[in-house]
């Protein structure tokens, strides 16, 4: 497949000339660890552990094993995985023969991932047998024949059935083709290594292409801001679908040789033993994790004194948070960061900050990226002030898959990507998010895309009007209200006829409305435009 980008020789010069692109690999890196550190644990999850030259003699099997396949350069490759060591190895194996990683996360279902497949134009999709008591086989074989491109399907954890993951890493492929032809295929740092979806805020997901450069790039800076040594242990629990997993959880420990420990589930008392066990030392996530901590620590927290970093993204700190986790471990530093798919983190929180800075502010940025906020017509506006953010920078991705003009649209012409985002930038440099062009719900760091939830509540017959808002929630910053009109003769609706119309439109179960008001009438202005503001007093002011 080849893939239409907004690359240009002008911006590989100009960011590999400034070294924030060094022109490697992810397998570069595995290479160096497996030779320097060939023992070193370099990811444990729930169900074994790997080291170094264990997961490089995975790797490489898989990605001989890919080419047998008929995998070849270019070619995109879907994996709907928890956080497993099998995703870990699979995204290896793709990158070192140059194919293209297309993580999906395992809660989406039959609408999201035969969209995302069949505009990926996949050859291949891994998925697991089963996973929180889901049939994937049974989702994929459903959605087949929508998917003309796809050759075959490989499932992880049915060791017994035609077409398993566990028979394919048992092949000795490396007997059966020359290890010394991987080398040759190693990519160019600069082609399109990543292939994921935003939760689309317009109707329908984005596929954001990010390279070798922009992703190793994104991590350069992170080792001298968190400070990590030798000793440093990172913990995920965020899924690999998400560029945050993806890019903190799996590639950031293996850039820099370091232990990885990932959970495929959150479960905050699990990683309290996990912490104890493993001397985790940094993690990152949604602020709910930190909120879920501090609301199960043990009498006794001397087992979490590593626990030095819990880098909080995608909603606000509250200070109440910050002051609690000062007071009940004191090691720990609570840092605010903010990124998106687009771009990768942007800026995070120093260690040392004060806990004004911490709270009220998403960070500073991360050097190489630029940062300003603008007005309408994109003339910045004065510190403090509140404007449209835009970025640009080496981190940035290189364009949405088969969308090149709608890529172009939110670039000025001097290449400051228009993130959609609203905040204001402080005299120190320090971002603050104010609010969102664009209409979109964020649960505990998972962003519901509002317009595509909208489109599929119209499709029902039974609503004449429907609205979806965003309602406050103490541990989750925010949750969804689905506002509907019935048409007349319709039988009333609750949350749960809702749910089932939902469930059978495929629609994946994170995006579901948790609340429900059944109304006369929207509220609009006089062109038409319903006014959710005035949804969400009237839902504030139901008792």
């Amino acid at each position: 497949m080849s893939f239409e980008t907004i690359l240009t020789p002008d911006k590989i010069e100009e960011y590999t000339s400034a070294g924030y692109w060094v022109n490697r690999t992810i397998t570069d890196y595995l290479d160096e660890w497996a030779e320097r550190s060939p023992d070193q644990v370099a990811v444990v999850d729930s169900r074994r552990q790997v080291t170094y030259a264990e997961l490089r003699r995975e790797a490489d099997r898989c990605a001989l094993g890919l080419l047998e396949l008929g995998i070849e350069p270019g070619d995109v490759v879907s994996f709907q995985l928890p956080n497993w060591i099998e995703s870990v190895v699979l995204h290896l194996a793709l990158s070192r023969i140059g194919a293209v990683n297309n993580p999906l996360i395992p809660i989406y279902r039959e609408r999201e991932v035969g969209f995302m497949v069949e505009l990926s134009e996949s050859k291949l999709i891994v998925v697991p047998r089963s996973f929180r008591g889901f049939d994937y086989p049974a989702m994929v074989e459903s959605l087949r024949g929508d998917w003309p491109h796809l050759e075959k399907v490989l499932v992880v954890g049915s060791p017994d059935a035609p077409d398993t993951w566990e028979e394919f890493m048992a092949t000795p492929w490396e007997e059966r083709r020359d290890p010394a032809e991987l080398p040759g295929l190693r990519p160019d740092p600069n082609d399109v290594t990543l292939l994921i979806f935003t939760s689309g805020t317009t109707g329908e997901p984005k596929g954001v292409m990010h390279t070798h450069n922009t992703l190793i790039g994104a991590n350069l800076p992170l080792e001298e801001r968190m400070g990590f040594t030798e000793s440093t242990v990172i913990h995920m629990a965020s899924t690999f679908a998400h560029l945050t997993g993806f890019e903190y959880g799996m590639r950031l420990p293996l850039q820099y040789g370091l232990t990885a420990v990932i959970q495929d589930v959150w479960d905050v008392n699990r990683f309290i033993e996990l912490v104890a066990a493993h001397r985790i030392t940094y993690t990152s996530g949604a602020t709910p994790f930190v909120h879920d901590l501090l609301n199960n620590l043990p009498d006794d927290t001397s087992a979490l004194a590593s626990l030095t970093h819990f880098c909080c993204m995608g909603a606000p700190i509250p200070r109440a948070i910050v002051r609690e986790a000062a007071e009940r471990l004191p090691q720990m530093s609570v840092l605010g960061g903010w990124g998106q798919t687009e771009n990768c983190l942007i800026t995070i929180g120093i260690p040392g900050d004060s806990p004004e800075k911490i709270s009220t502010t998403d960070g500073y940025p991360l050097p190489g990226m630029e940062v300003r906020t603008v007005d309408a017509t994109n003339v910045p506006v004065p510190a403090g002030s509140e404007g449209r953010i835009q970025v640009r920078g080496p981190f940035l991705f290189v364009g949405y898959l088969k969308r090149i003009a709608m890529t172009q649209d939110l670039f000025t012409e001097d290449g400051w990507f228009d993130t959609g985002d609203l905040g204001g930038i402080d005299s120190d440099g320090y971002l603050s998010i104010s609010g969102r062009t664009k209409d979109i719900i964020i649960r505990g760091g998972e962003n519901i895309p509002v317009a595509y939830v909208e489109n599929v509540l119209y499709e029902n017959p039974d609503f004449a009007a429907v609205a979806v808002i965003a309602i406050p929630d103490p541990r989750l910053q925010e949750r969804a209200c689905a506002c509907l009109v019935l048409k007349d003769g319709v039988e009333p609706y609750d949350l749960e006829r809702l749910r089932d119309y939902l469930r059978g439109k495929g629609v994946a179960k994170q995006y579901w409305p948790e609340e429900i008001m059944i109304l006369d009438d929207l509220p609009r202005t006089p062109s038409g435009k319903i006014q959710k503001f005035h949804l969400r007093e009237q839902f504030e002011a139901t008792p």
